[in-house]
C-alpha cells in the first residue's frame, strides 16, 4: 500500500483519482487544489507518491517538481496531464518527475505506475 498524494485544481479529478487508489489499496493522505498548496502539503505529509497536475494555479506543475525535487530529491512524482505538450512533460521529466498519465486515465496504467513507483 502506497501513501499518495494528489494535487490537481479540479474536484472531479482528485474524486476519480481516490476511487481508483481505493479499489487499489493505496491511501490518500492529502489533497491539494493548486501549487503552492501541493508544495505546503507535501512537506507536511511526505508522501510515498505524489500524483501532480501539470496546469494548476498559483503554481504549475514544472515549478512544483523543481521546488519538490530540490527538498526531497527522493520524491516519486507522476504528472497527470490533458496536454499532449511533449516538451513540457519532457522538462517535468527532466527535473525528476518519474512518469505521467494522460486524462482521461487508464486504471490499470494509474494502478501498474504505483506499484512499480513502490517496489
Amino acid at each position: 500500500m502506497a501513501r499518495v498524494m494528489i494535487a490537481d485544481d479540479s474536484d472531479a479529478i482528485r474524486l476519480v483519482l481516490q476511487d481508483i487508489l481505493s479499489i487499489g489499496g493505496h491511501e490518500v493522505v492529502a489533497e491539494a487544489q493548486n501549487g503552492i498548496e501541493a508544495l505546503e502539503k507535501y512537506s507536511q505529509t511526505n508522501p510515498d507518491i505524489l500524483l501532480l497536475d501539470l496546469a494548476m494555479p498559483k503554481k504549475d506543475g514544472l515549478t512544483v517538481v523543481k521546488e519538490v525535487m530540490s527538498k526531497h530529491p527522493d520524491a516519486k512524482i507522476i504528472l497527470i496531464t490533458a496536454s499532449d505538450n511533449q516538451n513540457i512533460i519532457n522538462d517535468c521529466l527532466s527535473h525528476g518527475a518519474k512518469s505521467f498519465i494522460s486524462k482521461p486515465f487508464d486504471f490499470d496504467r494509474v494502478l501498474k505506475l504505483i506499484t512499480e513507483l513502490t517496489k
